[in-house]
């Protein structure tokens, strides 16, 4: 599709464009719920900021993890500072969703245990933003030939991606799929949302994590880390679905 393009004499990269892009309409959304619900923008700039860092976190060391079996070969490649720092960011330098997921929610459910905020309401005024962000996300992969699908009999042939095995052949585009799930998710949060219904964080998962366990299922890309024919973003969902389950049926977060 259109991984990079140059403007100005500059290239850049299409998915972290489209990346903050997906922060400032997800922040954006997510101030203006809090300001619907009579609470400060402030204190929810706080939060989203707060989460930024564990999403960073989380979504690197996920990545790096997954990798640990290609460690050997890039280490090999290490012949001086340079060759280095090459191989570390080809170690740590991708992303995961879910590891930034966790580690967003984790950032932000210690900052408000520790301010003392409600996490039921600072959540579920939150929620509608993950899917929101998602949906930029995945366009982001879409355009820049990353999280591929499968070869199919139909969709879609990319020329220039990054990922050479991506390349010549008829792939399902399984990044729009999760696109439009994500959009169908946002605004069925958001509707709830104000309509005041509360556990909005739980239902997310419990509605987000089956889909990504089937839509694994359509992934060609090998990066993934597979365990037991199971991809580690499957793993995660059938550990995610049944606390996020229990949570909602309890009326927990």
């Amino acid at each position: 599709m259109i991984p990079s393009f140059s403007f100005l004499g500059r290239t850049f990269t299409i998915y972290p464009l489209m990346a903050l892009a997906g922060i400032f309409v997800a922040g954006i959304y997510a101030c203006r719920a809090a300001k619907r619900a009579g609470q400060n923008e402030d204190d929810m700039i706080m939060l989203l900021l707060i989460s930024s860092f564990g999403v960073f976190l989380g979504m690197h060391l996920l990545y790096g993890l997954v990798g640990i079996p290609q460690w050997s070969a890039q280490m090999d490649q290490i012949h001086g500072l340079a060759s280095f720092f090459q191989a570390m960011v080809a170690m740590w330098g991708g992303s995961v969703f879910y590891g930034g997921l966790l580690g967003g929610l984790l950032a932000g459910a210690c900052y408000l245990r520790r301010t003392g905020r409600s996490l039921g309401l600072w959540s579920s005024l939150a929620a509608p933003a993950i899917p929101l962000f998602h949906i930029f996300g995945r366009i982001g992969c879409f355009l820049g030939g990353c999280c591929y699908g499968l070869p199919s009999a139909w969709g879609v042939v990319y020329r220039y991606s990054p990922v050479a095995e991506a390349n010549g052949l008829v792939r399902f585009p399984v990044q729009l799929v999760e696109a439009a799930w994500n959009l169908v998710l946002f605004l069925l949060l958001a509707r709830l949302q104000r309509r005041g219904k509360p556990h909005l964080l739980p239902l997310y998962l419990v509605l987000y994590t089956p889909a990504r366990f089937l839509l694994e299922f359509f992934r060609g890309d090998a990066y993934r880390g597979i365990l037991l024919g199971l991809s580690t973003s499957q793993w995660i969902s059938l550990f995610l679905f049944p606390a996020a389950l229990y949570a909602l049926l309890r009326g927990r977060n």
